[in-house]
């Protein structure tokens, strides 16, 4: 009989991690990048493989790379575009470079040397052109001024960041000083590039623009963007799209309205119109994103239409045209899963094309479509779903032979009474060989956002059988706010932060209770960003006991000094006040406010780099806990951001998680 043990920190940090999945024209092949990582080493590398979508062993594609991505088909199926940085006849790349390599092997070739980098891109329907995102230097015209100016930045002794801009920071980095996101175009046999905004205004927007914020139509002729038309941008702006005319440069605004948003553009195959998202900002700043879609030209008879207005779920980027223009394919969210959707365009209907777990990449060709995907029980697999079959074929088999000594513990959609009546769900994740005549603790894993979702997907941040295989029955609450339950109960929680959710967490812990597999004496709960907040939260606003110990990983924990963050602008719409307009309702929402409460021994986690929730949000909860004689660790990394991506880290991260709950775990 085959010996089983459990999941282990180190088997996650040795699992192949699949992304940038693209297909071929003809859909015979895919691409994907996979991501492998080194304890030893510390740091991750990633290499291009190729899949059959008939079947066969896949194939690694680039061997000299250390970090390859984001592969695109040409669209003669010639050759694979990537980004990358590496040595290549001599000079090695200072920035993230374009490189192409054909399908059957040999040697991966470098097609671009623009100073400022590249960070995204698309081919250009003829295959010798690429469009490409790159920050500039907006008054420098060409790629010399472009290259000298970034040397002169290279060479600087000052190490000030200086700006005028109301958005000058996203997640753990400042944006490029003085620079803007363009749209480029390269020559790929030459290597010469044009900048198709110089000298005018138009940029694309600031957080992470990449290969969704465009689109190149059929003919080649015209790109679409989406861009913030206000003076100051800001990241909660409403975007407009616009059209720039390859040739001549000129650029023309296609959709604007300042009360809705509108992004992600994409050419249908004919390139009579433009599907993109559409969220309507100007009734409410949690309004999700719809599929809509636009005419071209000026004798259409209806110039934009909002398709999904009438279906209850948020649509994500990317959008996908059917080979025929029908329909529209993108995944959503539904009920702690996330589907890739086949949305007809005529009747205006939703149909799931490909079941998660959690869908987090596709590409569609003809009648091929190709799907990585994760669920809570393994991590992402690559499967081919063609029209008129059935089942879907799985294509590789990265992790199979190191996931197969492992057991893991079974989990279930649990379903129960949350606040104001509504019935709400959560995950209830069991030890491998739970016996329900055995008592457990219960751990919580509760989610951040506080628009996201506890989902039927695997988190090498937060894994919940890695947490299970402790010994702890985990139990993720998908509570008020969260999204994919339907527009209604995410926004039931604006601008009462806090009431709802715990009554949901408080819920979920009564009906565990109940179990008599479950010790009421080790109870715990733990939380990362808004699941942060929330802790904080509960440790002011619980009676101390009920849980005998906190994690709080970037937790939100004053919203006043929260101003610091790279979202700041959306605080208002978030808690229902500016805090120099309405000092009492921002702090009723704040857990410092609550502080002479707090009673609860609580280890905080966070990292310098984390501009979303800054790091003084976590020293301050800490120190606060110290002030008061609370029970507190801390664990602060320099070098990480709002999440822990380095292996050894994130090995001390889990070491002092479970060390910090056992030594509160009254056995």
């Amino acid at each position: 009989m085959a010996r089983h043990r459990t999941l282990s920190i180190d088997d996650l940090w040795a699992l192949q991690r699949v992304g940038g999945l693209a297909l071929s024209p003809d859909g015979a092949q895919a691409v994907c990048s996979v991501g492998s990582y080194s304890m030893e080493d510390n740091k991750g590398t990633s290499a291009l493989w190729l899949l059959s979508t008939f079947g066969g062993e896949p194939r690694r594609l680039t061997q000299a790379g250390e970090k390859d991505g984001q592969p695109a088909w040409s669209p003669t199926g010639e050759r694979i575009a990537f980004i990358a940085r590496r040595e290549q006849q001599g000079k090695k790349d200072d920035t993230p470079q374009l490189y192409v390599i054909a399908p059957d092997g040999g040697e991966a070739r470098r097609v671009s040397d623009f100073a400022p980098g590249v960070d995204a891109f698309k081919w250009f329907p003829d295959g010798r052109r690429i469009a490409f995102v790159s920050w500039v230097w907006p008054d420098a015209r060409g790629s010399a001024a472009q290259a000298k100016r970034h040397q002169a930045f290279k060479d600087r002794k000052e190490t000030a960041y200086v700006t005028s801009e109301a958005q000058y920071r996203y997640w753990d980095r400042n944006l490029p000083m003085d620079r803007v996101a363009h749209v480029l175009v390269l020559d790929v046999e030459s290597g010469r590039v044009r900048d198709l905004f110089e000298g005018s205004d138009y940029e694309l927007q600031r957080g992470d623009p990449d290969a969704h914020s465009f689109d190149i139509s059929p003919d080649g002729r015209h790109i679409a963007f989406a861009f913030d038309p206000a003076p100051e941008k800001r990241l909660d702006h409403c975007k407009s799209l616009a059209e720039v005319a390859v040739r001549s440069g000129r650029i023309e605004v296609i959709a604007q309205d300042k009360a809705w948003d509108f992004e992600a553009p994409r050419y249908s195959p004919d390139g009579k119109r433009i599907a993109f998202l559409a969220s309507h900002q100007g009734k409410r700043h949690t309004m999700p994103n719809h599929a809509a879609v636009l005419q071209r030209g000026v004798d259409a008879p209806v110039k934009q239409q909002v398709l999904s207005a009438a279906w209850d779920h948020a649509v994500n980027a990317p959008i996908r045209w059917s080979a025929d223009g029908d329909a529209l394919f993108f995944t959503a969210e539904d009920q702690g899963r996330c589907h890739l959707w086949r949305f007809d365009v005529a009747t205006r209907s939703a149909a799931v094309a490909a079941q998660g777990g959690w869908v987090q990449g596709f590409d569609v060709a003809g009648d091929v479509v190709v799907t990585a995907a994760d669920a809570m029980d393994h991590p992402a697999r690559v499967h081919v779903h063609r029209a008129g079959e059935e089942a879907p074929q799985r294509l590789e088999h990265f992790n199979d032979d190191l996931l197969k000594p492992i057991r893991l513990g079974k989990h279930e959609d649990v379903r129960l009474k949350g606040a104001q009546g509504d019935e709400i769900q959560a995950w209830v994740i069991y030890p491998p060989g739970f016996d329900p005549k055995k008592k457990y603790p219960l751990l919580h894993s509760i989610h951040g956002g506080p628009h996201a979702a506890a989902g039927d997907t695997f988190h090498y941040r937060w894994n919940t059988h890695v947490f299970a295989a402790q010994g702890y029955v985990v139990v993720c609450v998908n509570y008020h706010g969260s999204s994919g339950f339907g527009y209604g109960f995410l926004d039931s929680i604006t601008h009462r932060w806090g009431e709802l959710e715990l009554q949901d967490v408080e819920a979920t812990t009564d009906l565990m209770l109940k179990a008599p597999y479950i010790d009421r004496g080790r109870v715990f709960a733990t939380g990362g960003s808004y699941g942060g907040y929330m802790v904080a939260w509960m440790n002011g606003h619980v009676k101390p006991g009920r849980y005998q110990a906190y994690v709080c990983h970037a937790g939100c924990f004053d919203w006043t000094a929260m101003f610091s963050d790279d979202a700041y602008t959306w605080h208002a719409k978030e808690l229902g006040a500016w805090y120099w307009d309405d000092p009492a309702k921002v702090s009723s929402q704040s857990p410092h406010a609550f502080a002479k409460n707090m009673k609860t021994p609580t280890l905080v986690i966070h990292g310098a780099l984390d501009f979303r929730v800054p790091d003084q949000q976590g020293l301050a909860y800490y120190n606060t806990l110290k002030a008061r004689g609370v029970d507190s660790r801390l664990v602060w990394f320099p070098d990480e951001n709002h999440w822990i991506l380095k292996p050894r880290n994130s090995k001390l991260w889990y070491s002092e998680f479970f060390g910090w709950l056992s030594s509160h775990d009254k056995k």
